[in-house]
């Protein structure tokens, strides 16, 4: 068997530092001002989402549970996305590039503007998201402000974004 004997041995050498890592913790979110999710609920192509309109109806935006939260421009997907700002061109996913057409925040990346080719974000019957109030479902939450205009974030990693006519930030704003 192994046995200590209880002696120390010192070489002199200097012990090497191990190099420790930190995760920060999720970020915490309050609950003041959160709106039933229920009154958002709708079946689109067979998929749970949570749908709403800022009060202007100049945007749509979703909540699709456990995937991605974003906006497009309530006219529809040709118009641009009408953000100062936002980049001319993204990728199109066949190897080219296109004019973005809304903007999201997944699971694993950063908010990005992207060119969607089927209305994702859009449901025309929407209810009104209003100002000061917060949707939060399915690891994402949203909010519309007057000031900051419409913010989205998916809860576990703080990624998020906040845009407005006059611009776009790659952060969540929470309601004050």
């Amino acid at each position: 068997g192994c046995s200590t004997s209880g002696t120390v041995v010192n070489t002199g050498e200097t012990p090497q530092s191990v190099a420790t890592t930190t995760t920060a913790p999720p970020p915490q979110f309050g609950t003041a001002h959160l709106v039933d999710p229920n009154g958002y609920i709708a079946q689109v192509d067979g998929r749970t989402g949570y749908y709403f309109s800022t009060p202007s109806g100049r945007w749509h935006c979703a909540i699709l549970p456990r995937d991605q939260a974003g906006c497009q421009l309530a006219g529809g997907l040709s118009s641009g996305i009408g953000i100062t700002g936002a980049p001319d061109e993204v990728p199109d996913g066949a190897g080219g590039t296109t004019t973005p057409n809304a903007l999201a925040v997944d699971r694993e990346h950063d908010a990005a503007f992207v060119a969607l080719t089927t209305p994702e974000f859009s449901l025309p019957a929407a209810n009104v998201l209003p100002f000061g109030k917060v949707l939060a479902v399915a690891g994402f939450r949203c909010n519309v402000q007057e000031e900051a205009g419409v913010s989205c974030v998916r809860e576990l990693t703080g990624k998020g974004f906040t845009f407005s006519a006059d611009g776009f930030t790659p952060q969540y704003t929470d309601v004050p």
